[in-house]
């Protein structure tokens, strides 16, 4: 499958089960614009139950990864009546439905990073579950250079970062490179811009060998078990591998490392 919506969201789908959305609106940065923000919900919605999908990728036409929101549309919204304040406060829940659904996915969401992500865009790496960038990408929450602080962003951004590491971006909205980026964990690796694509889909590749059931299962407990304190994610986490055990995929896959053979998955 390879399609367009609305041209600035790119669609591809190899036959293994990885999805690739591909933001497509270079002229304006990959501005989170409020049509970029519901194409990129609805598709992540429609992937999180299509069981033929296995993973999710968010890469990027162009240098710049994704700005964040489209400031100029921040300044237009300022002649309202309200001044702005409903469609700020629209915006601003419609970005925070964004990351939500793509930490709630059932499909794990890598991001393939080759360029700038600064904001939102910077959120959205921080929101995904892996990130990948090239040498050359960088990242910045830079709001309080423009009075406006990064405040959704931070959320993302310290479940992610140490709270020195985060303030540090915050605070100065300077830009950190790659490097800096995988030290504080923002992202897990990064490559050559060559290698890129073939890295992420490697990776991709090997997460969608897996069974479907076994990940979707353990990609929401990581998320449940992460907010709870210790003796409630162990109680937690001890009933969710007693309800996995009695999975076929579990069964299948126990049996077939105990007989040596390659292990047939159920939903793959």
């Amino acid at each position: 499958m390879n399609k367009k919506i609305n041209d600035i969201l790119k669609i591809d789908q190899t036959q293994t089960g990885v999805l690739r959305l591909i933001l497509n609106d270079p002229d304006n940065k990959n501005a989170l614009s409020d049509q970029m923000m519901h194409q990129l919900h609805q598709c992540i919605s429609d992937a999180s139950s299509n069981n033929s999908v296995k993973v999710i990728i968010i890469a990027a036409v162009g240098d710049v990864f994704c700005s964040g929101h489209n400031l100029k549309d921040i300044t237009k919204a300022r002649a309202n009546a309200d001044d702005g304040k409903e469609y700020f406060s629209d915006l601003f829940d419609l970005c925070s439905s964004l990351m939500q659904m793509i930490t709630t996915c059932s499909k794990p969401v890598i991001a393939e990073i080759n360029g700038v992500a600064t904001a939102a865009g910077c959120q959205l790496v921080a929101s995904c579950d892996l990130a990948i960038a090239s040498d050359q990408s960088k990242f910045a929450t830079p709001g309080v250079n423009i009075g406006l602080f990064c405040s959704t962003p931070m959320v993302a951004l310290s479940r992610n970062v140490s709270k020195k590491d985060s303030m540090k971006m915050l605070l100065t909205g300077d830009m950190v490179d790659a490097a800096e980026a995988k030290r504080i964990s923002l992202i897990n690796d990064h490559v050559s811009a060559e290698k890129l694509n073939d890295s992420v889909m490697h990776l991709a590749e090997k997460i969608a060998t897996k069974p479907l059931s076994t990940v979707q299962i353990g990609k929401e407990a990581f998320y449940r078990q992460y907010e709870m304190s210790l003796s409630e994610a162990y109680e937690f986490t001890s009933k969710v591998m007693t309800e996995n055990s009695l999975a076929d995929d579990a069964k299948e896959g126990i049996t077939s490392f105990l007989e040596k053979r390659d292990p047939i998955w159920k939903d793959n």
